[in-house]
């Protein structure tokens, strides 16, 4: 086991200072209990197998939600040299884009209560939920080659949305250049039933209450004020992007000894990043963003739907208006400043979150003067935070937070200590209707088998990676 070096309270370091020859420092983001945790896990061991990496830069990045996954840590960053550095399907992992979106309302919880479980009810009938849920939108082959190409602009072209839906999201809801031709039949055939489908897991949709503000400027910006109503919502590419990764880590394992690549770790299968087969599975990946912000997207049009039937008002009446959509699960090559020079890096954030701070040019006009709206949601019992990108976000974290509050019990355990009625009754006291398509879906998701958000959110807070905005507890949640 390797000890860490503290730096400061919130900052430790792996580096050959240490006797380790590690290629870059493991850089670690965290107070001394949650990394008590991380060090319970192999979180720490696999951020050194990711400092070998090529090309990898300045560190490999443990972030407070950081926890044991496949390969790369879940809650990592690591950027590698757009020239001489590789490309990594497991830095993205299998759900490419898993993502969240906020959407706000004109409504405060006394509006709510006497019709949550209605409209529970209504969201749960009309978003597909569960492992191989189908969509309500059936589409054709041409009509899916039509969103991996445009995105979120599909779904508001074919009535799903409106512009504003397409400016509030990250890269505009459509990465550029992916490609069709590059995605196999059976990613196809598992994508095409399932567009607007929530999924499983930890997915979720959750009505929220607005707890606390603790930046008036920034939530006034974002339209949000203390009791009233939003709705997160917490999904990816489905089988789309499960069955793209797993095409590619295939053509890249297969692919290590004709780049001589040598890994301490074989799920770390990675090729260089302007090789042929980089350069297909980024394109595929990209395919996958899209479904997934499309995905999304058409989430919040049945979101919307439901309001209208249940409230009796229209989505303008009611301002469901999408404050932003943010990935973490991506790679993408952004400019970052090493070494005093700006270069160019394939930026892999698994379980990791955008947070670019004011004023850098890929922020929407809206949010040029204040910073890119960050996501944390917690489990389905505790709350969920809006945050701001903050001005060291690109010097510390390749302008990256966390994505969540981070496991510490695997589904298996969570099920051998508690049972459905325990989790039930622990949301029922806190005044939170849960609608689930499976008691597993309760019992895995419980709120003791994740870290505490708010830590972790205290962390990025403290550094000014990200800062806090608003903090948002559930009243209601549907899961698969």
């Amino acid at each position: 086991m390797h000890t860490p070096k503290k730096i400061n309270d919130m900052i430790y370091e792996i580096d050959s200072r240490d006797g380790i020859s590690t290629n870059m420092p493991v850089r670690i983001y965290a107070d001394k209990l949650i990394l008590e945790k991380m060090l319970s896990d192999r979180t720490i061991n696999q951020a050194i197998n990711v400092s070998y990496l090529p090309g990898i830069q300045k560190y490999a990045i443990i972030l407070p939600d950081g926890h044991e996954g496949y390969g790369f840590p879940v809650g990592g960053v690591a950027a590698m040299d757009a020239e001489d550095g590789v490309i990594s399907p497991g830095g993205v992992g299998y759900d490419i884009n898993c993502g969240v979106r906020l959407l706000r309302t004109t409504l405060f919880e006394n509006d709510l209560r006497p019709k949550l479980k209605n409209l529970i009810y209504d969201l749960f009938d009309s978003i597909p939920t569960g492992v191989g849920s189908g969509s309500k939108t059936r589409l054709k082959n041409s009509q899916l080659d039509d969103v991996i190409n445009t995105g979120v602009k599909w779904a508001v072209d074919h009535g799903y949305g409106n512009k504003d839906d397409i400016e509030n999201c990250e890269e505009n809801g459509c990465m550029q250049k992916a490609d069709q031709n590059l995605v196999s039949n059976k990613a196809y055939k598992r994508g095409i039933p399932q567009l607007g489908s929530l999924g499983s897991g930890n997915h979720f949709l959750e009505i929220q209450k607005v707890d606390e503000i603790y930046d008036e400027h920034a939530a006034q910006i974002m339209g949000i004020a203390k009791n009233q109503i939003t709705v997160l919502t917490h999904c990816g590419s489905r089988g789309f992007g499960h069955q793209i990764c797993s095409d590619y880590l295939k053509i890249s394992t297969q692919a290590l000894s004709k780049y001589r690549i040598n890994l301490r770790d074989k799920e770390l299968a990675c090729v260089p990043n302007n090789s042929d087969e980089g350069e297909s599975y980024r394109k595929a990946m990209f395919a996958a963003l899209n479904f997934a912000w499309c995905n999304r997207q058409m989430i919040t049009y049945w979101t919307r739907k439901s309001f209208e039937k249940i409230f009796r008002q229209s989505e303008e009446d009611l301002e469901m208006d999408l404050i932003y959509d943010v990935s973490h699960n991506i790679a993408k090559i952004e400019n970052h400043t090493v070494n005093n020079r700006l270069k160019p890096l394939v930026v892999h954030r698994k379980g990791a979150t955008r947070a670019l701070p004011a004023h850098h040019d890929a922020l929407p006009a809206k949010y040029k003067n204040i910073g890119q709206p960050v996501f944390i949601p917690g489990s389905m019992g505790t709350a969920s935070w809006i945050l701001l990108g903050g001005k060291n976000s690109m010097d510390l974290s390749f302008g990256s937070t966390a994505h969540g509050a981070g496991r510490i019990l695997s589904r298996t355990r969570a099920r051998h200590n508690y049972t459905k009625s325990q989790v039930q009754k622990f949301l029922n006291d806190r005044g939170i209707f849960i609608k689930s398509r499976t008691s597993n879906g309760i019992v895995e998701e419980t709120p003791h088998a994740y870290k505490d958000v708010d830590k972790i959110v205290n962390v990025s807070h403290n550094l000014n990676i990200a800062t806090k905005v608003a903090r948002l507890i559930p009243i209601g949640v549907i899961k698969g």
